[in-house]
């Protein structure tokens, strides 16, 4: 019998000051039985970062031709399709192809060095790709958060995001690795 997805309900009030954007949302996260709170927070602050009407996170790990999370416009096309972890070039080609925009979060540390070294003269040649990487420690603080039921405020202001649930905060930037 397969394993369920177990669901977290996340309330963020977001203010992004760099890009004059207040809002509040009410999200719905399943976590797969293979994904760890880290990679769930990823998939979050992916999320924030990029929060928008529309924006909405896909099926999961166990779908292959959907995106962590990903924006379509009122006509289905694609606008932004966002990755986490390490994808494969092959991926992020067929992602670029499908879609106006691509965006990688990665995360943690010999594993992001690792799979940039190896990939990052081709992934450099792509057009439509960003990729950012959220730095180990921070990234490992997020899982602090990761409770069923989440009420987090998130503060973007000169590239610094501050995200607290009013008890605990954590502060960090996100590490451009390439800029579309």
């Amino acid at each position: 019998m397969a394993l369920k997805s177990s669901v977290f309900k996340a309330d963020i009030q977001i203010a992004d000051l760099d890009r004059h954007f207040y809002e509040n949302f009410s999200l719905t996260l399943a976590r797969h039985p293979s994904e760890t709170d880290e990679r769930m927070m990823v998939r979050l602050m992916a999320f924030i970062l990029h929060a928008q009407e529309g924006l909405s996170f896909g099926k999961g790990l166990s779908t292959e031709d959907e995106p962590d999370l990903w924006l379509k416009n009122m006509v289905d096309e694609i606008e932004l399709w966002i990755e986490v972890g390490q994808p494969d070039e092959k991926r992020l080609r067929k992602a670029a192809g499908r879609s106006r925009r691509v965006c990688v979060y990665c995360y943690g540390n010999n594993e992001v060095d690792n799979w940039w070294h190896n990939h990052q003269r081709k992934l450099k040649q792509m057009d439509k790709l960003s990729i950012y990487r959220i730095p180990a420690e921070p990234c490992q603080a997020l899982t602090e958060f990761v409770q069923r039921t989440m009420h987090l405020q998130c503060t973007i202001q000169d590239d610094e995001i501050m995200l607290t649930d009013g008890q605990q905060t954590v502060q960090f930037r996100v590490e451009v690795l390439k800029a579309d």
